[in-house]
């Protein structure tokens, strides 16, 4: 069986709420030289981080997934929480002198949002022993994370005969143009959203159409419209969402997508069934608040899945 190698971030999320709106606290003409405070209600904090999501998923669909990631000193609630979970942490490098990363988010009564975000140990690379990984057995998901790691273990992954997605995400406005188009050229599935498809074609200068034939494969989420596949030789095929029975938080839908997508590619799906599989996965994230606290069974998910078509 092929391992699935994640590479990416790890992070705390943070998450207040202001009880009131920002805007009462902000005088528009001092803009230049603000200096407030703004007392919240409360705080919870998340596991998250693209791999850690894409990971857990995976686990819930009984997967055994490899994280290659950098944790911070202050790793013991992150690993104590993959411990409990059955996710291996063997590839995961703790650098001792920086914290984990993390995303501190708050949110006013009218969801407008101050995010501020410490790569912290996500500054170093994950530091991937492709030697130990083997080549015909592995695949690599290289999702948002340290730069250097994204641009370099494409590159390893190609020179070895290792089949690669590649899943810029937040990453994608650092991305260098003639690297990104480089990557993407190379890589068997190309994944990202629809805002973040418009963004590369505005970077690269490319139409769309020259877009989805950088890769071999390229999908296109869509929220609750569902997604787009599109193969290098022509067609698109329209991947139908899966309707959750209640909304309560779209953060971290899109790592379910992408690990319900990986796990029917690990069983020897068509991409077009593991998309279907993303869909179900997707639709039990948004139930939950936060990114790695919703659940199923097996039976649970194969019902939802019957009723997409």
């Amino acid at each position: 069986m092929k391992k699935i190698i994640l590479s990416g971030s790890m992070a705390y999320d943070r998450t207040m709420n202001f009880p009131d709106l920002f805007k009462n606290h902000l005088l528009a003409d001092q803009l230049d030289q603000i200096s407030v405070s703004f007392m919240v209600d409360g705080a919870t904090e998340d596991f998250g981080g693209t791999a850690g999501n894409i990971a857990f998923g995976l686990k819930l669909m009984g997967e055994d997934p490899l994280l290659s990631a950098t944790l911070g000193r202050d790793h013991f609630r992150y690993t104590g929480w993959l411990d409990a979970n059955g996710i291996s942490r063997d590839m995961i490098v703790i650098d001792e002198s920086e914290l984990t990363a993390g995303c501190y988010i708050t949110n006013d009564k009218n969801k407008n949002q101050f995010t501020i975000f410490n790569p912290g140990a996500m500054k170093q690379s994950s530091g991937l022993d492709f030697d130990a990984i083997g080549t015909d057995s592995a695949l690599v998901l290289v999702s948002p994370g340290n730069l250097h790691d994204m641009l370099t273990y494409p590159a390893e992954c190609l020179k070895r005969g290792i089949e690669y997605i590649f899943d810029p995400g937040q990453n994608l406005p650092v991305l260098p143009k003639d690297q990104l188009i480089k990557v993407i050229s190379r890589a068997k599935l190309l994944i990202v959203n629809k805002y973040e498809c418009n963004l590369i074609i505005d970077k690269t200068g490319l139409t769309k159409e020259e877009m989805v034939k950088l890769a071999e494969n390229t999908i296109v989420t869509r929220s609750e419209e569902g997604s787009e596949l599109f193969k290098r030789e022509g067609g698109l095929i329209e991947v139908p969402p899966c309707k959750p029975e209640t909304v309560l938080d779209p953060t971290g839908a899109g790592d379910a997508y992408r690990a319900g997508l990986v796990s029917g590619l690990m069983e020897g799906k068509s991409l077009h069934e593991s998309a279907l599989q993303g869909s179900v996965c997707g639709s039990f994230a948004v139930e939950c608040n936060g990114t790695q606290n919703y659940r199923f069974t097996r039976d649970q998910f194969e019902r939802r899945l019957s009723t997409v078509h």
